[in-house]
């Protein structure tokens, strides 16, 4: 082991030199952090000298202390002025390598990509189109008559409490966010001559918390078909064609018993994927049924000449089943590659 050097004016002088020629040769923030740990780290010669200090002699102990004191600050503060140099430096560099001339003309392009929410919609629609239905459109703020009234809801069903809808102040002006695309098809009732098969897909909106399988804000497609002799045989062939179209050739739906205050008989609608990640099941995918006599009336129609169908889905459930998507949040948190996975379709 070699002997420790002696506390001499000349040796620290010499580790001073060292140091400050290491550090203002040190071109990059990387180099100055191994010239600061070889010059003035533990195992540095100032630490060195430094932690002699406890052997000298008490008579001695001031003048060297402030000598290897005095050394080491010098070194240390050329490193902060280094340090704050060369940081400047390396900002600047990168400032300069990021510069855009927005005025100039770009030398690459990325395509851009419509929401798959939008593209499903559309292809859904398209479907129906091509059986000679009509696609229609309605206000998503909404009076309350065409968006419970008209649809046989009573006055204290859940749905029309305000922990379930938005109401817009005044409350009394009877405005609510739509809750379902629904009040498309009365309105397409009231304005269109009979026989009406009309497709209404659209924003909706409900006070339900934004998690994997939620979102206060989402899209749903909706039909209402009105004619003489609709039945339901008329309604599961509609459904079983959109779902072949949707899924492939294999795909099946079946109908389940259940209450709708718009129609009478009511059924779940689920739908038989035989192509699903995991293995071929049955997926709930929306409500149908036959059109309630008092919604016909509420339009005008007389139920004993005309009856129809109607059903719906969500269009962020019919996404998230048909592409294995697990959390919702993937579609409304803005993230561009997120469309982009699904490519430019124009």
């Amino acid at each position: 082991m070699s002997e420790p050097t002696p506390i001499r004016e000349s040796a620290v002088a010499s580790a001073v030199e060292a140091a400050l020629a290491a550090i203002d040769a040190a071109s990059s923030s990387a180099e100055l952090k191994a010239a600061r740990i070889a010059h003035s780290g533990e195992a540095s010669e100032l630490a060195k000298l430094n932690a002699q200090l406890r052997n000298v002699p008490p008579d001695q102990k001031a003048a060297l202390g402030k000598l290897v004191g005095s050394a080491r600050g010098r070194v240390n503060a050329a490193v902060a002025a280094r340090e704050a140099a060369l940081v400047e430096a390396e900002e600047r560099a990168l400032l300069e390598a990021e510069t855009v001339d927005v005025t100039a003309v770009p030398s690459r392009w990325t395509p851009g990509a419509r929401h798959p929410l939008s593209l499903l919609m559309e292809q859904m629609s398209d479907i129906f189109v091509g059986m000679g239905w009509e696609v229609a459109e309605g206000p998503e703020l909404e009076n309350e008559w065409f968006n419970f009234d008209a649809l046989n809801f009573d006055e204290d069903h859940p749905a029309r409490a305000m922990q379930d809808t938005f109401f817009v102040a005044p409350v009394e002006n009877h405005l609510v966010l739509r809750t379902h695309t629904s009040p498309v098809q009365i309105r397409s009732l009231l304005e269109r001559d009979l026989p009406v098969y009309v497709v209404a897909p659209g924003r909706t909106y409900r006070t339900d918390e934004l998690d994997a399988t939620h979102t206060p804000v989402f899209h749903q497609l909706e039909g209402i078909a009105i004619d003489k002799g609709l039945t339901m045989a008329h309604l599961r062939g509609t459904l079983e064609h959109l779902a072949r179209a949707m899924f492939g050739a294999q795909a099946q739906i079946r109908l389940r018993p259940n209450y709708f205050p718009f129609t009478e008989p009511s059924a779940e609608m689920d739908v038989w994927q035989p192509n699903a990640k995991g293995g071929a099941r049955w997926v709930e995918w929306g409500g149908c049924g036959m059109v309630n006599p008092n919604v016909l009336r509420s339009a005008g129609i007389d139920p004993e000449e005309y009856q129809g169908f109607a059903f719906g889905m969500g269009i962020e459930r019919t996404l998230q089943f048909r592409n294995d998507m697990n959390d919702m949040r993937d579609m409304v948190e803005g993230d561009l590659r997120f469309s982009q996975q699904f490519g430019m379709v124009v």
